[in-house]
C-alpha cells in the first residue's frame, strides 16, 4: 500500500509533499532498507545532512527504489564548520558525491552558528550552487528572522524554507507567523518531540480517542493544519505508513488550540537556541 501525499509549491516554484521522513541515525544497510521502506510506502520527500554521516545511505536507498528519482525531493544540509564561502562550496559538492546524486531538491544551512558569523557567506555559496545546477531550492535550519532578514538584505536571496525544531511542547507560533507573513515556508524537525511524555500526553490521547487515530497521527495532522511540514522518523514500516495516513481527517480549531497550548518555555529538547547554539 502507497499512499499520495499532497504538495505545496516554495516561493521559487519548487514542490514539496506537505510531509516528509527524517533519517537522523539510519545509516549502513539497515538504514538503507528502512528509507526504501519509507519510499515505497509513499514517502517522497527525504531529509538528511552532512552531519548525519548517512548521505549515501540514502543515496542507496535512492537507487534500490523503483520510484523514479524526479518524483523524490532528497534534502541535505550544511554543517557548521564549513561555512566559509570555498568550503561550503566544496562540502556541497562532497554531499552530492557521497549521495552519488547529481543534484539535491533542497539543501539547507544547518545552523546560523551566529558567533562563527560566515552564515552569509555559506547562503551565497548555496546562492551559487543553485545557479550550478547542484540545488533545486535552497533554505535554512533553525534561523531566526533576524538572521534571515540580513541574508535577504545581503544577497537579495530569502530562503524557501526554515526547518525548526517545532512540536506540541514547543509550537514556535511567532516564528510560525513571520515566516508565513514572509512567505517562506515552516518544516518540523523533531514533529513528535523524540519523546514518550508527548505520545503519553492527555490531552493529545482524548482527541485520539475522538478521532480513532493514534496519538503520533494526531500531532503529524497538527503540524499539517498548521502549515508546517513534519518529517518523523521511523524504521518500522508499520509506524511509516501510520504517520502518513493522516488525510482522511481534520481537527477542528479547537483542538488545533488544545495542542498548541501544551507549549511551555523550556520546551526545547536539547534547549538549543539559535542565537547561541555553535553546530560544529
Amino acid at each position: 500500500m502507497s499512499i499520495s501525499i499532497p504538495e505545496i509549491t516554495l516561493n521559487d516554484g519548487v514542490t514539496l509533499p506537505v510531509i516528509g521522513f527524517g533519517t537522523y541515525k539510519l545509516n549502513g544497510n539497515e538504514g538503507a532498507n528502512a528509507i526504501t521502506s519509507a519510499i515505497d510506502a509513499g514517502y517522497r520527500l527525504i531529509d538528511t545532512a552532512y552531519n548525519y554521516e548517512n548521505e549515501g545511505t540514502v543515496g542507496e536507498a535512492v537507487r534500490r527504489s523503483s520510484v523514479p528519482r524526479e518524483e523524490l525531493r532528497i534534502t541535505s544540509k550544511l554543517p557548521g564548520r564549513y561555512h566559509a564561502y570555498d568550503k561550503a562550496v566544496t562540502t556541497i559538492q562532497e554531499s552530492l558525491y557521497r549521495a552519488n546524486l547529481d543534484y539535491y531538491d533542497l539543501y539547507l544551512i544547518h545552523w546560523p552558528n551566529p558567533e562563527q558569523n560566515h552564515y552569509v557567506e555559506a547562503w551565497q555559496a548555496l546562492i551559487d550552487a543553485k545557479k550550478w545546477g547542484l540545488i533545486r531550492s535552497i533554505g535554512v535550519c533553525n534561523f531566526l528572522p533576524e538572521h534571515i532578514e540580513r541574508l535577504e538584505k545581503e544577497t537579495g536571496t530569502k530562503p524557501s524554507i526554515n526547518q525548526i525544531e517545532l512540536h506540541p511542547f514547543f509550537n514556535q507560533e511567532q516564528q510560525r507567523i513571520w515566516h508565513e507573513e514572509n512567505n517562506i515556508i515552516t518544516e518540523s524537525w523533531s514533529p513528535l518531540a523524540r519523546a514518550n511524555a508527548v505520545l503519553q500526553n492527555e490531552t493529545i490521547g482524548r482527541i485520539a480517542s475522538y478521532h480513532n487515530k493514534t496519538i503520533s497521527q494526531i500531532i503529524l495532522r497538527w503540524h499539517y493544519q498548521l502549515g508546517a511540514i513534519p518529517i518523523p522518523k521511523s524504521s518500522s514500516p508499520e509506524r511509516q505508513l501510520e504517520n502518513i495516513s493522516i488525510f482522511d481527517f481534520s481537527l477542528n480549531e479547537t483542538e488545533i488550540n488544545a495542542i498548541a497550548a501544551l507549549t511551555r518555555p523550556d520546551g526545547r529538547i536539547n534547549n538549543q537556541d539559535p542565537a547561541t547554539y555553535e553546530e560544529f
